[in-house]
């Protein structure tokens, strides 16, 4: 029994982070301290005025835990990647998780090439973006091509030169084949000049020369060539047409603002944040982030929450971020950003000026996005969450957060394999997705390969408090009815966990009619919400378990567990079988009996033994 009161007497006063947890020992919240013991008490302390959604989330708390930092500062990244893991309930949470495309010059090769990345590292080459589209930048990249003829294989030059024919490029007229010797590296990097001015927003050098050409095409008569430098002047200012030239200097910076939906008489209420992206003086992009904040929530509290969870995301900070009000540890947001890039980052509220009317933009663009998707908010969360109720309902259930199913599927009759995906709020986690090569059953019984499963699910022992393999689902569905839900019922009530179990009841066509829960067949509205989600979950299960087959049979592993066994190749492996004649007896035999095993020593036979014996 976790004693509240006892457990605060012991806190330390140290910088760390604490975790609260609700009825079902779920994070509801987690928060950041320089002091452990003076934060974490000030929640419990009646005389505190906490504010209504702090009071709320007081009431459900069950028990806290801490995990001790060096630093605040430390102590804000580690929240950061909490709050991202865990998702909880009482902080404000991003909808979105991006991931921008960028155009990396790798400047530090003898001949330098030009390449879509997500990710920003800290080498030599140069980075420009980021882009809201990946197909903005591959255009980008596509007429660099055909305007600086760069080249594209991954050839380490010039060692490698001459080892391979030129590449299909050579012959379009978008290389000039350095890999042959056929370009000298200054003539290369006089082009890689180039590109670089036209990454920059510099595009008047590219449209003067391909003006000269398309002139002198005309002049000869060669009015095709003249017309396909016309058609590329035309691509060229079509992609810098989007890009809003500005009088604000050379400064990279980010501009941000937030609307809120008005007048909600729910607990909580829909957010939308916009980001215009500002590189040396010119506006190359924005986006929009949706949140689902308290009502109770202050705007600067929301902004904070916000800039820390999108630059802990994000590769590339700018030296500045614009802000509509001061938000809550702007200084040490500060100093985390500054220590991220090695240079001073700085938070400011512009207060007149063009930089205020920026922020003013883009907060106007942030009511209409808010606006125009709200609809679509609502469809998407009748999908989701709206379903998950339905469920809840039908099951008589509450709280459901993760769901997770599993199938078994044969591979030719000779060899099985299990999934597992999970469900979160209605909608899949791929990262939590498992699947399982069946490795204690003999032949295609559903029964005991699904009885396998569950058990190496459920007593898989994580890597960390916070794995998420570690997390135990609200509720699990079963790809089948009654014989299904028997078998997991079994595993569960064997390994002492109380978990609902529900199966997924098929029809005469395979197609599921309703669930099986509690010993009864609940039918279901096969036109709702829940009945879709219900559906997609179950095909997403079959899906995942056919595409791991295909990768089996893709690598010819399909013939032998044997092949998983880390240390086990094929001489020992043609060994075992040599001696053992057939798996089964593989399983069974003592590590004793597989150390007498040709090219067996004691260290490779435990590792079989336990690769059958272990969960």
């Amino acid at each position: 029994m976790f004693d509240i009161e006892e457990e605060l007497k012991k806190l330390p006063g140290q910088p760390g982070v604490y975790l609260m947890h609700g009825e079902k020992d779920e994070i509801i919240y987690i928060g950041k301290a320089v002091s452990l013991k003076n934060r974490v008490r000030q929640y419990f302390q009646s005389s505190r005025n906490k504010g209504p959604k702090i009071e709320q989330m007081v009431t459900h708390i069950r028990r806290f835990e801490y995990i001790i930092t060096d630093s605040e500062l430390e102590a804000l990244v580690l929240e950061n990647n909490l709050i991202k893991e865990h998702r909880p309930k009482y902080n404000t949470l991003l909808k979105d998780d991006k991931t921008y495309p960028y155009i990396k010059v790798t400047v530090g090769e003898a001949f330098p090439r030009v390449l879509f990345t997500r990710q920003l590292k800290k080498d030599k080459a140069r980075y420009f973006g980021p882009y809201t589209s990946s197909e903005s930048v591959n255009n980008v990249i596509e007429m660099i091509r055909k305007l600086y003829h760069v080249r594209s294989c991954s050839l380490s030059l010039p060692k490698d030169q001459g080892k391979e024919r030129p590449c299909l490029y050579f012959h379009l007229g978008q290389c000039e084949a350095p890999c042959q010797g056929r370009q000298t590296q200054e003539e290369y990097q006089n082009n890689i000049e180039k590109v670089l001015h036209f990454l920059a927003g510099d595009s008047r050098e590219a449209i003067h020369d391909l003006e000269k050409k398309m002139q002198k095409a005309a002049e000869e008569l060669c009015f095709e060539q003249a017309q396909q430098y016309r058609d590329m002047i035309q691509d060229i200012r079509r992609i810098w047409e989007r890009q809003k030239i500005t009088a604000y200097g050379e400064e990279n910076r980010d501009i941000i603002a937030m609307a809120q939906e008005e007048d909600s008489d729910l607990p909580e209420r829909d957010a939308v944040v916009q980001v215009f992206f500002m590189r040396e003086g010119k506006i190359i992009g924005r986006d929009h982030f949706f949140l689902r904040v308290s009502v109770l929530d202050a705007s600067a509290d929301i902004l904070s929450s916000f800039v820390r969870q999108f630059y802990a995301g994000t590769p590339y900070i700018p030296r500045e971020i614009m802000l509509p009000e001061e938000i809550q540890d702007a200084a040490l947001i500060e100093e985390w950003l500054s220590s991220r890039i090695g240079q001073r980052v700085y938070l400011r509220v512009p207060k007149k000026g063009t930089k205020e009317k920026l922020v003013e933009l883009a907060k106007e663009n942030a009511r209409m996005v808010l606006t125009k998707d709200k609809e679509r908010i609502k469809r998407e969360e009748g999908r989701t969450i709206g379903a998950v109720h339905e469920i809840e309902s039908w099951l008589g259930l509450s709280g459901l957060n993760r769901m997770e199913a599993f199938d078994i599927s044969n591979i030719s009759g000779y060899e099985s394999v299990g999934s597992m995906v999970v469900y979160e709020k209605g909608k899949p986690k791929q990262s939590d997705y498992r699947k399982f090569k069946i490795k204690w059953v003999e032949g295609p019984n559903d029964y005991a390969s699904m009885q396998e499963v569950l058990t190496r699910r459920f007593t898989h022992e994580g890597k960390g408090e916070f794995d998420s393999f570690s997390r135990l689902p609200d509720l699990i569905l079963m790809d089948g009815g009654r014989g299904q839900v028997n078998i997991c019922t079994e595993v569960l009530h064997t390994l002492g966990l109380d978990i609902p179990v529900c199966g997924m009841v098929k029809d005469d066509h395979h197609r599921t009619r309703g669930l099986y829960f509690r010993n009864q067949e609940l039918p279901i509205d096969t036109s709702s919400e829940g009945f879709h989600l219900i559906t997609r979950i179950q095909d997403e299960a079959h899906r995942f378990a056919i595409e791991f087959h295909r990768s089996l049979r893709s690598k010819s592993q399909v013939h032998s567990v044997l092949d998983d066994i880390p240390g086990i190749g094929q001489t020992r492996r043609k060994a075992l079988l040599r001696k053992f004649k057939s798996i089964e007896n593989i399983r069974e035999a003592s590590v004793e009996e597989l150390t007498l095993t040709e090219s067996m020593n004691t260290l490779s036979a435990q590792q079989v033994y336990d690769f059958f014996h272990k969960p």
